[in-house]
């Protein structure tokens, strides 16, 4: 069995499109006919040239081999050009063309991929939800209504959620960490005071930030938060500042979390020795499903736990399910609300979420059904980038806002 031929898929789900302006998906087939689907969470260039990088990361790395040799692929894709470093583009090509191999794996000895990864550990996962505006809310004022948000935590917590996800603190800007205005920090207290009032003890608080805040900053709205104990507060500083990351680690009373912009097990590693308690690797980011299980292998020596994040599609989704069914130091894994509808379609409704937990398909591969006629009836054309940043600075007179992730056009 070897990997022969490849299929790309850039797919753009219709609104309000949560889960980013689009999603790259991949095709692997072997020469013996055997099909398996990954996504690729990489965002640094345009759809057209990040589907050049994937074509030829598999030209290179990996066509005419095994899909067993995901070791050894992942170190030619790793090292190539003499880098031997994490680099975001080539290492998100590699991690759906990665997670595509473990969907073939699955499917050739009729196992799901769980199963091959240790086997099941959680039968059931508990899932956490970004706060997003429903059909009733005024979309451009939620984002900074504290009212709103706590409607739709409750909302969320009595479908079955136990923990819910906010990031009212914006702006999120090209120009580096930076001092939060006083207004960030009022906001963000009267998010968390509201949202508390609103679902008491039933669910935990998570605080993202986005990477936003320089060191100090991070520091004074972190402790502003405290009183409303929030489980986690996600990526206070800079991604790459893990210095900053244990300063704040030290100096703040609630959990931090980070992980969606890093990749492979040495980034980290270093947000372990920094301080991290919670891991959000993003599997088509990150290195694959493999790379993966050894970063929850790094987080146990660290007694730390792992929170698959998810601002994607449901193949990268699927991935994150059955790593998080494999491994034992599981906290939860991110969630498009339920499974998100457009999500949810073109998987043709293979995974279940139920009373806010997602249960791992026991169907063979990642155990999704993968409905290409529709991710070809909704392509994207355009050249811009899955996510942005605004370039304009922070608006110290006018207030900031962030539209937690809606894409637009």
């Amino acid at each position: 069995m070897k990997l022969k031929d490849i299929e790309i898929f850039t797919v753009a789900p219709p609104a309000p499109g949560w889960g980013g302006r689009y999603w790259t998906f991949v095709k692997l087939t072997t020469d013996d006919g055997i099909s398996g689907y990954g996504e690729c969470y990489a965002s640094t260039v345009g759809p057209k040239a990040q589907n050049a990088v994937i074509e030829d990361v598999f030209a290179r790395h990996m066509a005419g081999e095994s899909p067993e040799n995901i070791e050894l692929m992942f170190r030619r894709a790793y090292s190539a050009g003499f880098t031997q470093r994490p680099d975001p583009t080539v290492i998100g090509a590699f991690s759906g063309l990665e997670i595509a191999c473990w969907d073939i794996l699955g499917k050739a000895r009729n196992r799901p991929v769980w199963a091959l990864l240790g086997g099941m550990m959680n039968r059931r996962i508990r899932s956490y939800t970004y706060l997003y505006p429903g059909p009733q809310d005024d979309a451009a004022a939620f984002w900074t209504s504290p009212d709103m948000a706590a409607e739709a935590a409750l909302r969320m917590v009595d479908l079955g959620f136990t923990a819910i996800k906010f990031d009212p603190a914006g702006p999120y800007t090209i120009r580096g960490g930076h001092m939060p205005a006083m207004s960030d920090i009022s906001r963000s207290v009267a998010f968390c005071k509201a949202i508390r009032e609103a679902v008491g003890d039933r669910a935990d608080l998570l605080f993202g930030t986005h990477g936003q805040f320089s060191t100090g900053g991070a520091i004074r709205l972190g402790q502003a938060l405290e009183p409303w104990s929030p489980l986690w507060y996600e990526e206070p500083v800079p991604p790459d500042d893990f210095a900053a990351l244990a300063e704040v680690a030290r100096g703040v009373r609630i959990p931090v979390a980070t992980g969606e912009r890093l990749t492979t097990k040495n980034e980290f590693a270093l947000a372990l020795r920094a301080g991290t308690a919670i891991l959000q690797p993003a599997l088509g980011r990150a290195g694959g499903i493999w790379e993966g299980k050894k970063i929850a292998a790094l987080a146990e020596t660290h007694n730390a736990q792992m929170a698959p994040h998810l601002y994607a599609g449901p193949v990268e989704w699927a991935a994150n399910i059955h790593l998080s069914a494999s491994i034992p130091n599981l906290l939860m894994a991110e969630t498009i609300e339920t499974g998100g509808a457009f999500h949810m379609a073109l998987i043709r409704n293979t995974i279940t979420w139920e009373d806010g937990f997602i249960l791992p398909p026991e169907t063979p591969g990642l155990g999704i059904d993968f409905d290409e006629a529709l991710a070809r009836a909704h392509p994207y054309a355009g050249d811009r980038l899955h996510l942005e940043m605004q370039e304009a600075p922070c608006d110290w007179r006018h207030g900031n806002r962030f539209q937690g992730g809606a894409s637009g056009e």
